[in-house]
C-alpha cells in the first residue's frame, strides 16, 4: 500500500463546497454549520440538492443522481479547494457508481486534488477517492452534524488539520482512557471508517484486494455486539485484514457494554498479531479527532499516537 497524493492545505478566503450524498440534512444545524465555517474566514457554498428530500424514501438526501451530480460539479470547480460532507446517515454506495469519475480524474490532473472531508457513511467514498482517483482524504467531523456544532475540541483539531497540517503531524488518542489492546508500533498507511460500510464495500468496484501494508482505523455506531462480530468475521474470512500492519479502535456509540467489545475485539483482531489501540477518539464521538487516510506513519499502541510522516494536507 502506498501513500496517496494529499491536496493542499486551505488558506482564508478559501472556497468550500457543501454536499450532502447521504442522509437529509436539517437546515438549522447546516446554517450554524456555515456560520463556523465563516467564522475560519472560508467561503462555503452550499451545492443545489443539499437541502433537497427524495421523493419516495426519507432517509436520502434527493435522488442518488442529482447527489452524485453535486459531487461532481463540486469537485470539478476549479474554484472550490474543499469538498465537505454536511452529514452521514445512509445513501452513499446508492450514488457512488453513478458519479463520473473520469470527469473527476481529468479535474484532479488539470487542477490537482482537493480536501474531501466526512465521515460514517462516506466511508464508500474514502474508498472510492482512494483506489478511483489515488488521493489523500479527511476523515472528519462534517459541517451540519452536533459532533461538529457541540464540540470545540472537534472544530480546533479540524480547522487546524485544514490550516496548519503540520501541527497535527502527531495525533494523539482523544481519549482518556486510551490503552492498547495489542501492544506495539507499526509502519503503514491509514485507511479506514466505519467498519459496516467497509464490509459492505466488499465486491464492488472500489474495493481493495485487502488492508495489507496499512494502518487500520475503524469505528461505527448502533451496531450490537454480535452484528460487530459478523462483520469482522467476515472481513477475516474474505482475507481482507491479511497483511494489515496496526489498528485504530475509535468510537463504538450505542454498540453496546465496553467489556463485551473489548473481548470481542480480543477475540476476533489479537490473531492478526498486530498492534491495536483502542478508544483513540475518532468517529461518532464527542470531540472526534480528524485523522488523514491514504497517508505514511507509525502507530503506537502503547502511547496511543499516529506520527505521520508528513502532513495530512501540503
Amino acid at each position: 500500500m502506498r501513500p496517496l497524493v494529499r491536496p493542499a492545505r486551505l488558506t482564508p478566503g478559501a472556497r468550500v463546497a457543501v454536499v450532502a450524498p447521504s442522509g437529509p440534512v436539517p437546515d438549522d444545524q447546516l446554517e450554524a454549520g456555515l456560520d463556523i465555517l465563516r467564522g475560519w474566514d472560508l467561503d462555503p457554498v452550499v451545492m443545489p440538492h443539499v437541502r433537497a428530500r427524495h421523493p419516495e424514501f426519507w432517509y436520502l438526501a434527493g435522488a442518488d443522481a442529482d447527489r452524485a451530480r453535486d459531487l461532481e460539479q463540486a469537485w470539478c470547480d476549479p474554484s472550490v479547494a474543499a469538498v465537505f460532507c454536511a452529514r452521514g446517515g445512509y445513501g452513499a454506495q446508492r450514488m457512488v457508481d453513478l458519479v463520473d469519475w473520469a470527469a473527476l480524474r481529468e479535474a484532479t490532473r488539470a487542477a490537482g486534488p482537493k480536501v474531501f472531508l466526512g465521515y460514517s457513511d462516506t466511508t464508500a467514498l474514502h474508498e472510492a477517492f482512494a483506489t478511483r482517483l489515488g488521493v489523500a482524504t479527511l476523515h472528519g467531523p462534517m459541517t451540519a452534524t452536533t459532533g461538529f456544532l457541540k464540540h470545540a475540541r472537534a472544530q480546533e483539531h479540524l480547522r487546524t488539520t485544514l490550516f496548519a497540517p503540520e501541527e497535527t503531524r502527531v495525533i494523539r488518542a482523544g481519549t482518556p482512557h486510551a490503552a492498547a489492546l495489542a501492544g506495539g508500533r507499526a509502519r503503514g498507511v491509514t485507511l479506514g471508517g466505519c467498519v459496516s460500510l467497509l464490509a459492505a464495500d466488499l465486491g464492488t468496484p472500489d474495493a481493495r484486494a485487502s488492508a495489507r501494508g496499512g494502518l487500520l482505523f475503524i469505528e461505527d455506531t448502533g451496531e450490537e455486539a454480535y452484528r460487530l462480530d459478523r462483520i469482522l468475521t467476515q472481513l477475516l474470512r474474505a482475507r481482507w485484514l491479511d497483511g494489515v500492519a496496526g489498528i485504530a479502535l475509535g468510537s463504538w456509540e450505542g454498540c453496546g457494554i465496553s467489556d463485551e467489545l473489548r473481548a470481542l475485539f480480543a477475540d476476533r483482531l489479537g490473531g492478526l498479531g498486530v498492534p491495536v489501540a483502542e478508544e483513540f477518539g475518532f468517529g461518532h464521538c464527542e470531540g472526534a479527532l480528524t485523522v488523514p487516510f491514504g497517508v505514511a506513519g507509525e502507530l503506537d499502541a502503547d502511547a496511543g499516537t499516529l506520527t505521520l510522516d508528513e502532513p495530512a494536507l501540503i
